[in-house]
């Protein structure tokens, strides 16, 4: 089980005050449960690792295995947590240098619809030209643009390259039950298609097909996964004693923090494999709390790489950090420190050592410099990358993040300024509805 520990916080604000959030994060927790605090309509992520069942997790498998079959590349085409969580648990698990193997175990897993970069997309279809790919298209209503724009692409160019037949067979789509352009689509053509429930949000979706389907295509145990995030999930339950819920004290620890002057928190991991759960951790947290001009700053490094850049930012700039550091107890190799007869580097001293114990010391240095440099640490441990360990995370994550928006007293479940980009771009691109709007932004160029 994966653990908590913000005992390098407590130089900066006292056990006491964390602990009298007790009461706060109860009320919180009754809320979220009885579904009476803000957003109570998108409150279906919350006990979804207990609802999964057998048979979902058997027909996501089965069709997982088909573009399996039938792919050498599927692209997953989303955006935000339509793409996030899913990239975040495969690059967590995968060996970091599979796409340039000849031999390949499963499909290559590439991402489309998260930008609208032009030589992106032309590269993307230039790369898939020869070869045998499949779509997995995941939008709830079907017209968010980069989606959009990257799936009228690959559609076209699986019809065209694979026949429309064979199409029909790898494309999948992953979107409303009933409503919207991708499910108006994936009617009309016939194709394969899994269910966003209508209460759960995009950044809270990892554990719905969202994330579920490509994870399994990428040969990856979905089961596993589950069964992780339901530990967390009875791990975290409001009858959990605050003392011994990792999901409460992590909330209140950061709200205290963040009361105390502490407005952005840095997302800190030793292992490259864990970059895009930092990414999709960004997402969860600021589409979560940001609004009301309220919300803690969520950012992330790579550590050791990022010492080397910013680390001397976090050493010595603004006191407005504090760091959660996520721990990975054991590695998955074993790699020792080489002997060298001239020692040039002076490193002769490591020779013998595991490369994970000297990284190990690495994330202790650092801690203990960071706090003696005024910023509190918090500490997640995780014992290996594995789906179990995964899972747990996941399901850590989401349910601290809906404890600590209410904390906040944000609605943690809507995101209301995501739309201003939209209406600003569809009025510069004159969409048809939108003459008055193009009129007025036309005015301020």
């Amino acid at each position: 089980m994966i653990s908590l520990n913000i005992e390098k916080t407590l130089g900066f604000i006292s056990k006491e005050n964390v602990f009298a959030y007790e009461a706060q994060v109860k009320a919180a927790q009754e809320a979220l449960e009885n579904g009476t605090g803000k957003g109570n309509d998108f409150l279906g992520w919350l006990h979804l690792p207990s609802s999964i069942t057998k048979e979902h997790l058997a027909d996501l498998k089965t069709t997982a295995q088909t573009l399996r079959d039938n792919c050498e590349v599927v692209v997953v085409a989303g955006i935000g947590g339509s793409y996030l969580g899913a990239r975040a648990v495969i690059e967590a698990l995968s060996n970091s240098f599979t796409w340039l193997q000849d031999k390949k175990t499963a499909p290559v897993i590439l991402y489309a619809g998260h930008n609208i970069g032009e030589d992106y997309l032309y590269e993307l279809t230039e790369y898939l030209k020869d070869k045998k790919f499949g779509v997995i298209n995941i939008s709830k209503s079907g017209t968010t643009t980069e989606t959009a724009l990257a799936f009228r692409l690959l559609k076209k160019q699986c019809e065209d390259q694979r026949g429309k037949d064979m199409a029909k067979k790898v494309i999948v789509a992953i979107t409303d039950a009933k409503k919207g352009a991708a499910r108006v689509t994936a009617d009309n053509e016939g194709y394969k298609s899994f269910i966003i429930p209508d209460n759960v949000g995009g950044r809270f979706s990892v554990l719905t097909p969202v994330g579920l389907l490509p994870i399994a295509i990428a040969g990856f145990d979905i089961e596993k996964l589950v069964a992780g995030a339901v530990a967390m999930e009875k791990a975290c339950g409001k009858d959990v004693p605050f003392a011994e819920n990792p999901a409460a004290i992590y909330a209140a620890t950061r709200n205290e923090l963040y009361k105390n002057g502490k407005k952005i928190e840095i997302l800190v991991n030793y292992n490259p494999k864990l970059h895009y759960v930092s990414e999709w951790w960004k997402q969860l947290y600021g589409e979560s709390e940001g609004k009301d001009l309220k919300g803690i700053f969520p950012a992330a490094v790579d550590f050791t790489t990022d010492l080397h850049s910013m680390g001397q930012w976090i050493q010595q700039g603004e006191r407005t950090v504090f760091e959660t550091v996520i721990s990975v107890e054991n590695a998955e190799h074993k790699v020792l420190f080489p002997h060298d007869d001239e020692n040039l580097d002076g490193l002769n001293f490591l020779e013998g050592k595991r490369v994970d114990e000297v990284n190990k010391m690495a994330e202790l240095g650092t801690q203990l410099a960071h706090v003696d440099g005024g910023v509190p640490n918090m500490r997640v441990c995780v014992d290996r990358l594995d789906e179990y360990q995964l899972g747990q995370l996941i399901y850590f994550f989401e349910r601290a993040c809906g404890i600590s928006g209410l904390l906040l007293e944000v609605n943690p479940f809507n995101q209301p300024g995501v739309e201003a980009y939209k209406k600003n771009m569809f009025a510069l691109l004159g969409k048809p509805g939108y003459e008055a709007e193009s009129e007025a932004i036309k005015a301020r160029l």
